[in-house]
């Protein structure tokens, strides 16, 4: 059965959705229309440009995610880098390492412009971002016409660095077009978990699966007075507000809840067996979830 599936960002925790997604593979799901933000955006463009739930298990388990964590010339001063990179490039890190990552596992599968992801007239990925320039949501590939770029000709690689972009973690992306330059940063500041992007108009021709990390509650107060710690909590508090709040009962009963397990979106040192916790968790997620699921019964309830 086909699905469209919408990806919460997240950072490391993203690992977890891998698992989701494996689930759903050994249940007869297959991937229609993607999209996500920041982590989730990773993983919807490694899903739309054709990797597997194990390919992509292998990817990250694979990878030391430390090494995201990539410095320029001034980020790497010694005791001052940190605060000149903020003064600079308005960043603790570069996050070059982490496009041209992106970038050759896009190759790899032949799918590098959005061009590459077409199906008919519509786009099978769409990656989340925040244009702070012009204080407004950002889809990508869509909203570029209105920038006078060609989505077609654009790289998903650039798409995916500006989504996950965390502020004051990682460089702001220019986005040069005909009205100037803005800088694009994390979608998750904007909409951490856009369930919405995939609607239509009455009934759907298949269902589309949100996949939410949740975040353990109570979290322990540390007062953290260092300059990296501080913008790190800044981060965390920033991205992983509890937006279930605000999601809507006809979006909940399609959303796929995954326990984090207490992981932070910027512990980019976490070891393999965290990245297996998380992975498992994923999987036993979706394999409740699906178990109670019934597209019939949503429709009429819903969608009717």
């Amino acid at each position: 059965m086909f699905v469209d599936g919408v990806f919460e960002g997240g950072g490391v925790k993203g690992v977890a959705f891998i698992g989701a997604i494996k689930c759903l593979e050994d249940n007869g799901y297959k991937f229609k229309k993607v999209a996500g933000t920041s982590a989730g955006a990773i993983i919807a463009a490694l899903v739309s440009a054709g990797y597997t739930a194990d390919e992509i298990k292998q990817i990250f388990f694979r990878q030391d995610f430390s090494l995201f964590q990539d410095k320029d010339i001034v980020q790497s001063i010694p005791v001052v880098g940190g605060i000149l990179g903020l003064l600079s490039s308005k960043a603790l890190y570069a996050g070059d390492y982490f496009e041209q990552w992106i970038e050759n596992l896009l190759k790899i599968k032949g799918k590098t412009k959005f061009k590459d992801l077409l199906d008919g007239n519509e786009f099978k990925l769409k990656i989340i971002a925040s244009d702070i320039t012009r204080k407004d949501l950002l889809i990508l590939p869509d909203d570029l016409s209105n920038y006078g770029i060609d989505p077609l000709d654009f790289d998903i690689a650039k798409a995916v660095r500006m989504s996950m972009s965390i502020p004051l973690y990682f460089k702001p992306v220019e986005l040069i077009h005909k009205n100037g330059i803005s800088y694009v940063v994390d979608g998750g500041i904007l909409s951490n978990f856009p369930v919405w992007i995939f609607d239509v108009e009455g009934i759907p021709r298949w269902p589309t699966f949100g996949f939410k990390l949740q975040e353990p509650s109570p979290r322990k107060d540390i007062k953290n007075t260092r300059l990296k710690e501080y913008i790190m909590d800044i981060v965390n508090t920033m991205l992983e507000e509890n937006e279930m709040r605000y999601i809507k009962n006809k979006d909940f009963v399609r959303t796929i809840l995954i326990p984090t397990l207490g992981v932070n979106t910027t512990d980019f040192n976490i070891t393999r067996s965290i990245k297996e916790k998380l992975y498992y968790s994923g999987y036993d997620a979706a394999k409740q979830f699906i178990s109670q699921w019934d597209f019939k019964e949503y429709i009429i309830k819903y969608r009717m």
